[in-house]
């Protein structure tokens, strides 16, 4: 018995996100692009949504090239009317919103104790956490609350204190707290709400940044499989999160830390 809203693709493959609209923010980044070529590959309508049109438009070729749908638009994630205005335009063009996940960077400090940094860059990544995912959520589920159906997904999680790290663990202790409010709230209205969690993504780590391998064998040290979470991975938890095979969870963390952090 197939799960309900399930498509079938060629050969029978299961196509999750088939008639569905995703718009992930953060888009051309590593993991947004990953996200955003599952979503594709899964029969979504991607909404490609970043400050830079080229970062865009390299994501949006590839996805095309492999058959997909991407619609790139250039929206700064922490103007409140351009955010607006956006999602109010895919809703009327496209008729609906069903998937929203926001990727975009935080720009914490890292590799500095908390003692030694300015207020500015403590508040930071919290101020842009909160304030881009409180405006990118509402802008979607006031679209999905009026067609009673939807994913809001985002992104990080919140595990054992680690020192150094600046604000950025505030930040996730906050979107955790925003999680809970909004599927409390949305939940009644056929929205769920659903963090991705892991510990680290050293595939995401620039290649050029000093350190890179120290810090990608400290995360993998850590996990119990010996390994972390791949763009694949985070990818493929996604398009679960966000199709309707999910239907039944919400206001919760989908743990793909490789075991670093215990549920």
């Amino acid at each position: 018995m197939r799960a309900p809203g399930r498509r079938r693709g060629p050969g029978g493959t299961a196509v999750l996100l088939k008639g569905k609209n995703a718009i992930v923010y953060g888009a051309g980044g590593a993991i947004g692009g990953a996200v955003s070529r599952a979503f594709a590959a899964q029969g979504a309508t991607v909404h490609l949504v970043g400050r830079t049109q080229a970062r865009l438009d390299r994501v949006a070729e590839k996805i095309r090239g492999d058959g997909g749908a991407a619609e790139p638009a250039v929206v700064d994630a922490l103007d409140e009317a351009t955010v607006t205005a956006h999602v109010d335009a895919v809703a009327e063009a496209f008729g609906s919103v069903d998937v929203t996940i926001n990727l975009i960077s935080h720009g914490a400090v890292l590799g500095k104790p908390l003692t030694e940094i300015s207020l500015a860059e403590f508040e930071e990544p919290v101020r842009t956490a909160i304030r881009s995912n409180f405006l990118t959520a509402r802008a979607a589920a006031r679209h999905m609350t009026a067609q009673r159906s939807g994913a809001i997904l985002l992104f990080g999680g919140y595990g054992d204190p680690m020192p150094n790290l600046g604000g950025m663990q505030v930040a996730f202790g906050g979107l955790e707290s925003l999680r809970r409010a909004l599927a409390c709230e949305l939940g009644p209205r056929g929205v769920r709400v659903i963090t991705l969690q892991t510990a680290g993504v050293p595939e995401s780590i620039p290649a050029g940044m000093p350190g890179r391998d120290d810090v990608a064998a400290a995360i993998e040290a850590k996990t119990m499989l010996g390994r972390a979470a791949s763009l694949a991975d985070i990818g493929n938890v996604a398009v679960f999160a966000a199709s309707d095979a999910a239907r039944s969870i919400t206001a919760t963390s989908l743990n793909i830390t490789c075991g670093a952090v215990p549920g």
